[in-house]
């Protein structure tokens, strides 16, 4: 995650922060090549799906007897599955997290 990134949430997250005090703040100017959290989100999100559906594609077909496919090459695809899913879950609980310090601060 770029510099970019984390400035423009935490310019979020403020203005969030404000605007449930009842205060107004101008929301923080968008920097051209700035990227969107929620989109980079998602993608990840998307990736670790692709992963998982990948893995017991291969496992099925594996399963189903394919004649191109080994039990290493489905073992390390299941592995590389399950750990791009605990992190996208140690990344969720970072957020929550965070995003639950800002909440508790006293303004």
């Amino acid at each position: 995650m770029s510099v970019n990134g984390i400035d423009q949430m935490l310019g979020e997250l403020r203005a969030m922060s404000a605007k449930a005090a009842g205060s107004v703040v101008a929301p923080a100017p968008k920097e051209a090549g700035s990227v969107d959290f929620a989109s980079m989100l998602k993608s990840s999100i998307d990736q670790v799906n692709q992963a998982q559906q990948q893995s017991q594609a291969m496992q099925k077909q594996f399963e189903l007897g394919a004649p191109d496919t080994n039990l290493q090459d489905v073992m390390v695809s299941l592995q590389k599955a399950n750990i791009s899913f605990e992190t996208m879950v140690q990344v969720r609980n970072k957020l929550v997290s965070a995003y639950q310090e800002v909440m508790n601060i006293q303004v």
